[in-house]
């Protein structure tokens, strides 16, 4: 494994192990423990999940049968968009975040959307974090205009921004200015950290022959090659599966290196904006994320 060191020089996993859309609480708690005890200390989830219980569970549960230390875990939640109305309301969800997960404290804790009023829901974050409730604080989703002020008006800069990148959307080149959200990040010392690294379904990097070739050349999967150019690019992964052959298949990537040729192919694929389906600057998105239609 190996770990990239955020702002607050805490060391974080380059990969970890998703949860999202997994709201069967018996499921989600198995997968988790796998993923421990195959060898993940990175572990996401969110309030909106619906799942924070079961991670909790099985992070007790793989503590108790001596596999890891709470110490070795590095636990990641969000604040949902509906709970960012004001400091109080934030605060809040917080603490009912910490007591549905039940493990003392979260390594990293990130607004899910740069929506409803987020710096107001930053102080109360700000406030969790000098408290020691939560060990470092970032954000989800803050596409690079809304990082760039974000970072230029609160005290305390994000450790983390998730945002969607994998080869069909890379990020690595500006939508409309001449910084990409890569370049945003580097700026202001924010780790990237990738939701969807595989595509999220909404692809078949799989059956892509360019991707087959170059697993072939170093004895691999696709998912492991596709896992590993983020991880080379410096960018946190969160894989998702419920399925004990993947889990464990995801996270064998630490044994091989894509050359620069490999990277650059990979990367070509690109599809930018158009071709991601979290529609972050569409009016109907806001409204459906705010529970407004």
């Amino acid at each position: 494994m190996q770990y990239v060191t955020l702002n607050t020089g805490a060391k974080m996993p380059m990969e970890g192990f998703g949860v999202f859309r997994v709201p069967d609480l018996k499921q989600c708690e198995d997968s988790v423990y796998e993923a421990i005890r195959v060898g993940y200390r990175l572990i996401d989830t969110a309030t909106a999940y619906k799942n924070e219980e079961a991670v909790g569970a099985a992070v007790r549960r793989a503590i108790a049968d001596g596999i890891c230390t709470r110490e070795e875990l590095f636990v990641t939640s969000k604040l949902w968009v509906t709970d960012m109305s004001d400091e109080a309301t934030a605060a809040a969800a917080i603490d009912a975040s910490l007591r549905r997960l039940d493990i003392g404290y979260l390594d990293l804790y990130l607004e899910h959307q740069a929506l409803n009023d987020y710096f107001a829901a930053w102080r109360a974050m700000t406030d969790a974090y000098r408290a020691g409730k939560l060990r470092a604080i970032g954000v989800s989703n803050f596409y690079p205009n809304i990082l760039t002020n974000f970072c230029e008006c609160v005290d305390v800069i994000p450790a983390v921004n998730q945002v969607e990148l994998h080869p069909y959307y890379t990020q690595e080149t500006g939508l409309m200015a001449e910084e990409s959200a890569l370049d945003v990040m580097r700026r202001y010392g924010v780790v990237p950290e990738a939701w969807a690294p595989l595509g999220g379904g909404r692809y078949n990097p799989f059956e892509d022959e360019d991707f087959k070739a170059i697993a072939v050349a170093h004895g691999k999967t696709v998912g492991q090659v596709l896992l590993r150019w983020n991880v080379q690019r410096g960018v946190v992964v969160i894989p998702k599966s419920t399925h004990a052959e993947r889990i464990a298949e995801n996270f064998d990537i630490w044994d091989f290196e894509l050359s620069a040729d490999e990277m650059a192919r990979i990367s070509a694929h690109d599809m930018g904006y158009s071709g991601s389906r979290a529609k972050h600057f569409e009016p109907s998105f806001v409204r459906m994320v705010l529970g407004k239609e």
